[in-house]
């Protein structure tokens, strides 16, 4: 007695994936603010670049410091600046802001950074939380179909399948999708806002030593 060797088409079931992906995509919408959903599906993107590194933009910044000394602050103005932390400051300096005042942008833009990131990893680790929910829902929708289908034998294994293929699924989603996702996103989002503390000293000083300072009146001694 022979057996048909299981392939993988005996693990695809249509009906299985729209109850799970389709219910978990649902669910996590439901929970999450468009515009969260919009950083979330953007910060998947991140994770085939390279760790965020500081080191560069520290060189440029010290840099420009050169060029402001020899040239005046006011030459800040025609550089290149990618980075949207540093081009911001910058400006700021440009405009005459104080180390005092630098610092504070940069903690403002790094902690609005972490609040995106994290309502970023936020969406994925609700998916996850929803997929094996989801997963669940198949199973009872399939058990029912096979319930209901007791008479004819031969309509019982549409049903389990699905019964079967949706928890499947669902685990699958959420342990080797989403979840892993949001724990990136998370580390990735801690590593970034530790690198980035590594600019508010160099942009602090570089304001402190472009500040205008107003000469002193002469006043000749008297004969």
């Amino acid at each position: 007695m022979t057996t048909d060797p299981i392939t993988l088409g005996a693990f695809l079931d249509p009906a299985a994936i729209a109850i799970v992906a389709g219910g978990t995509m649902f669910a996590t919408l439901l929970r999450t603010s468009f515009r969260d959903v919009g950083h979330g599906i953007a910060a998947f993107g991140t994770l085939a670049r390279k760790p965020f590194d500081a080191t560069p933009l520290v060189d440029q910044v010290a840099a420009l410091g050169r060029i402001a000394r020899r040239h005046g602050v006011h030459m800040l103005d025609r550089s290149v600046i990618a980075d949207k932390d540093v081009a911001a400051a910058v400006a700021d300096i440009v405009d005459g802001a104080t180390a005092t005042e630098i610092t504070r942008l940069l903690d403002e833009r790094r902690r609005a950074r972490v609040l995106r990131h994290a309502a970023a990893a936020d969406m994925w680790a609700g998916a996850a939380e929803a997929a094996p929910a989801m997963g669940m829902v198949g199973t009872l929708v399939g058990l029912v179909k096979m319930f209901w289908a007791m008479s004819d034998p031969s309509a019982i294994g549409t049903g389990m399948a699905v019964a079967l293929l949706a928890t499947l699924y669902g685990a699958l989603i959420a342990n080797l999708v989403a979840m892993p996702i949001a724990v990136r996103l998370r580390r990735r989002a801690r590593a970034e806002a530790e690198e980035r503390t590594r600019l508010v000293a160099p942009l602090a000083a570089l304001a402190d030593k472009s500040r205008v300072k107003t000469p002193t009146s002469f006043v000749p001694a008297s004969a």
